[in-house]
Order: C-alpha cells, then sequence, then structure tokens
C-alpha cells in the first residue's frame, strides 16, 4: 500500500493543477519592464529584439511572439491547431514554448504550475495561476491581457500585478 500511495504521490507533478502550493515560488513583486542593453529584449513598434547575447532559444522564442503580435483573443486558441486565427492565454505561450523548442505540444494553464523548474528565470519566466498564463522572455511580457484589455498576444512594458501566480521556468534559462 505504502508504494503505491509513493507512486501516486510521484505522478502529481504531472496534473498541474493538483501541485502543492506550499512547493511553489510565488511571484514577489509586479512584472515591470526596465530595459538594460545586452540583458533585455528591445521592443520597437510592436516588434522585439532579442539581446544577441541571448541563448538561441531565447531568439526563437522572441521570434515566436512577434509572429502572434496582431492576432485576436481567441478562447481555446491555439490548442486545437497550432497555427491558429486566436490565441487565448496558454495557446499563446504553449505556441512560443514550442517554437523555442522547450515544450511539446500544448497546455492549459493550469499545466504550467509543474512545467520546467519552480522559481524564476534568467531569460524566460512563466507567471501562473488558476485560469491565466503569461511570461517574460528577455525581461519583455508576452501577454494576452487582463480586465478588459484582453486583445490578444502582445509585448508588454507597462508594470502587470503579478499577485497570487507561480513563477516557473525553462530548465537553464
Amino acid at each position: 500500500m505504502k508504494k503505491i500511495v509513493l507512486a501516486l504521490l510521484a505522478l502529481l507533478p504531472a496534473f498541474g493543477g493538483l501541485v502543492s502550493c506550499a512547493s511553489q515560488v510565488k511571484a514577489r513583486q509586479p512584472v515591470s519592464y526596465h530595459f538594460e542593453h545586452g540583458r533585455t529584449a528591445l521592443l520597437r513598434d510592436g516588434i522585439a529584439y532579442a539581446p544577441r547575447n541571448a541563448p538561441p532559444a531565447v531568439k526563437r522564442a522572441i521570434a515566436a511572439g512577434n509572429r502572434l503580435q496582431g492576432k485576436p483573443y481567441k478562447w481555446g486558441g491555439g490548442h486545437a491547431r497550432q497555427q491558429d486565427s486566436g490565441y487565448d492565454c496558454s495557446g499563446s505561450v504553449s505556441y512560443v514554448l514550442r517554437e523555442a523548442g522547450l515544450l511539446r505540444g500544448s497546455m492549459p494553464s493550469s499545466g504550467y504550475f509543474a512545467y520546467g523548474k519552480k522559481g524564476y528565470g534568467k531569460w524566460i519566466t512563466v507567471y501562473t495561476r488558476k485560469g491565466h498564463v503569461f511570461m517574460t522572455i528577455a525581461g519583455l511580457r508576452l501577454d494576452t491581457g487582463w480586465g478588459a484589455d484582453r486583445t490578444g498576444p502582445r509585448w508588454h512594458t507597462r508594470t502587470r500585478p503579478a499577485s497570487g501566480t507561480v513563477v516557473r521556468h525553462p530548465p537553464g534559462l
């Protein structure tokens, strides 16, 4: 019986919504963008530019995020079809991570509670809570918006509250 219980506990991380909050790292402060040469992405006319020294996966993630600009918010978008006419929050994050080679398939926002490693990443951080997920890549936030600002996946430099979110990151990034 003890072996069965231990085996079931080992499976919990596979079910993002069932991971204990006590084992997670919660966001410590709002998500803010401050440009730092060589460390953060530059945003010009809605297009993000990766720092030259960024790892290849980060450059691929930024290129993928650029391809999503202008797409509308579409509930369920990006899940049934990887190339979709619109994307929701988890569809956007899944698309970017998949295109960067950091995820297979797609996940709902609850799946990100168990994604990668806990805590802030050096280059990429995923912020998730029940019902929503967004990310930062080289310091620049990719988000479908919050409140009445659900226009679709966009790069944002405006500070966004992160209270109640859990932070995760791809291993090594």
